[in-house]
């Protein structure tokens, strides 16, 4: 067997490879549905040095990765233009969505901006240069025409990024599927992956400022502000069983007063008092209903 053929069967080994490792993103907090602060960030970084590595040694080993793979920025000047432009289309689509959806604009907190822009970056740019460019460019190399190629990749990378399962948001589905589609187009008319990225990686960014999620939009009520609403007592109520302080004499624990004016009513002692105080009125309460009960007359006797 010649050098060429051997080498690039070595290097779509190591192309399986990282389709494996893309889909098991979601372990190491690297996926698009993924939210920042589940996972570590040795364990992020250890999935951003096995992605680099494996796209390093694609490119090293295979005999044509600029001609075949298309692993290059391509034409500077064009996919500088190109990926603005998409990058610039999917932050209004975004924007307008988040606008739709919540009535607002959901900025995050500062400290989770640099995390978030590192993994748009280096997602991108694993994601482009597998689907847009490995795959990509070498279905258009064995022969299928250039639209069928784009819309193939397309589909490859929606099944693996697992958009389409269960409990996503279908707008994150339309999302991958407009970048793959457009991202495509922009890598063979640029030839290269540049605009690409660049597109992937602003879009990807836009979404995080405007929906306060890494990728993947929550759908109706499942939303951290929701989830920790449902947690709460009802509004009006006092949660008064839990001690505030461990041990003896501790005090309960009142809810904060609500606009219902439930808040300010006064606590009962037995409830704000100490243990002593509290089982003194228990006990109370339980001997006095207990010779209440024995005073009722008999239904049906007749006094003597």
């Amino acid at each position: 067997m010649n050098e060429e053929p051997m080498r690039v069967l070595i290097a779509s080994g190591f192309f399986m490879l990282l389709l494996l490792l893309r889909l098991e993103s979601e372990r190491f907090g690297a996926a698009e549905y993924d939210e920042p602060g589940r996972r570590g960030p040795w364990t992020r970084l250890s999935w951003y040095a096995i992605a680099l590595t494996l796209l390093a040694a694609i490119y090293v080993v295979h005999p044509k990765p600029h001609d075949v793979l298309l692993l290059l920025v391509g034409h500077r000047a064009e996919a500088l233009e190109y990926g603005i432009a998409l990058a610039g289309v999917g932050t209004v689509l975004v924007a307008a969505f988040a606008w739709f959806w919540y009535g607002e604009l959901r900025l995050p907190a500062g400290r989770a901006y640099p995390g978030a822009a590192l993994n748009s970056i280096v997602t991108a740019l694993v994601d482009e240069a597998t689907f847009r460019g490995a795959l990509l460019g070498t279905l258009v190399w064995i022969g299928v025409s250039q639209v069928s190629a784009i819309l193939l990749a397309t589909l490859v990378y929606v099944l693996v990024t697992r958009l389409a399962a269960p409990g996503r948001h279908p707008f994150m589905l339309l999302l991958a599927f407009g970048l793959g589609v457009f991202g495509g187009w922009a890598t063979i008319a640029t030839g290269g992956i540049g605009a690409a990225i660049i597109g992937h990686a602003g879009t990807s960014f836009a979404l995080f400022v405007c929906t306060g999620h890494a990728g993947q939009v929550a759908l109706p009520g499942f939303e951290p502000e929701e989830v920790e609403r449902r947690r709460r007592p009802p509004e009006g109520w006092l949660d008064v069983w839990r001690p505030a302080v461990a041990g003896r004499g501790a005090t309960a624990r009142v809810g904060a007063p609500t606009p219902s004016g439930y808040g300010d009513r006064p606590v009962p002692a037995s409830a704000r008092g100490d243990g002593a105080v509290h089982g003194a009125g228990v006990l109370a309460g339980w001997v006095r209903s207990t010779f209440r009960g024995t005073d009722r007359k008999t239904p049906g006797r007749r006094d003597r």
